[in-house]
């Protein structure tokens, strides 16, 4: 496995080599770190599958390098959604539209949707357009654990089983993308995430949250996700913790020291940005073996703190689901 800087041309260079070979590729995005093949190559997609250990009823989003390849790749693009784009991209938003037949359904689990953005991020946009083709990339983790933030995360989970991570350093904003859909005129929130339900509704158009049923449509759907290895509880304050072999994480600096051995506070000052960034890294620093248990402080459930919290209550529960 290497790791190569990622703002090098010469790693680039490799990374489209092995890309275009059929190969997976770890790269950062401002979300969080993806792992990567071509979005039009279904072997090489089914490796990112095996990889991660993901069921194929969960589909990928398909990253592209500039706004109009997505008349390639979808159908019918509603104004809302050329609004959104307008707005948000590059950026962390996936929109969800009917698919071309270029798209393989290994990509959309046979879903006749697909879930597109544009990122950001220098490395991921220099990758992507100079493979000249869309990437699908879910986030470069084990199916179930944690989103990784940096080079270094995605090679501590995947020792050996990756030729390339692409170096672009901390991701930006340390959560993944929002997702959402278009229905007669509505935009319906599928996954919180870095851009916040208030920054959708400021655009004017009318936001609704996607009542979960039938198929799995985006990724981050499922019940239980985004956990740790140890079992995760959220609480209300550090008063809660019972064990001093445990871990803290919380929201802002606490009136009194917790007895947790570990203690990482997402923003001393209560910053939700900041917060956001130093989220998953956090969580993944407290995830230690010599801890019987992660206490997570609530988080307040307005801006970015909704797309944190969704992610802590799907990790409590698979933690419950895990431990009985």
């Amino acid at each position: 496995m290497e790791i190569l800087n990622g703002f090098e041309p010469s790693s680039i260079e490799k990374a489209v080599e092995l890309l275009r070979r059929g190969d997976v590729v770890a790269f950062p995005t401002e979300t969080v770190y993806g792992l990567g093949a071509d979005a039009f190559n279904p072997y090489a997609i089914a490796k990112i599958f095996e990889i991660k250990k993901r069921p194929r009823f969960d589909p990928l989003i398909v990253h592209i390098g500039e706004k109009d390849w997505i008349f390639n790749i979808a159908g019918h693009i509603p104004p809302e959604a050329e609004r959104l784009i307008d707005r948000f991209w590059p950026g962390p938003l996936t929109i969800i539209l009917h698919k071309k037949d270029i798209i393989p359904d290994i990509v959309t689990a046979g879903l006749p949707t697909v879930g597109i953005r544009m990122p950001s991020h220098p490395v991921a946009l220099e990758l992507i357009k100079n493979l000249n083709n869309p990437v699908a990339a879910p986030s470069a983790n084990p199916f179930g654990y944690m989103s990784p933030t940096k080079a270094g995360h995605v090679a501590n989970m995947f020792r050996g089983k990756l030729e390339l991570i692409l170096d672009g350093g901390s991701s930006a904003f340390g959560i993944e993308s929002t997702i959402i859909s278009i229905q007669d005129g509505k935009i319906y929130i599928h996954r919180h995430g870095a851009i916040c339900m208030e920054e959708l509704a400021g655009t004017g158009e009318v936001i609704q949250e996607r009542e979960k049923h039938g198929p799995c449509e985006a990724p981050g759907e499922l019940p239980y996700h985004y956990a740790p290895h140890r079992p995760l509880k959220i609480v209300s304050s550090p008063a809660e913790i019972e064990t001093s072999t445990s871990s803290f994480l919380g929201f802002k600096t606490p009136e009194r020291n917790p007895i947790a051995k570990y203690v990482r506070i997402l923003s001393q000052k209560g910053d939700m940005r900041e917060a956001a960034t130093n989220f998953f890294s956090y969580l993944i620093e407290l995830d230690r073996e010599d801890v019987d248990i992660i206490y997570v402080e609530k988080i307040p459930e307005i801006g970015l703190g909704k797309a944190m919290m969704e992610r802590l209550k799907k990790a409590s529960k698979k933690s419950r689901y895990i431990t009985r």
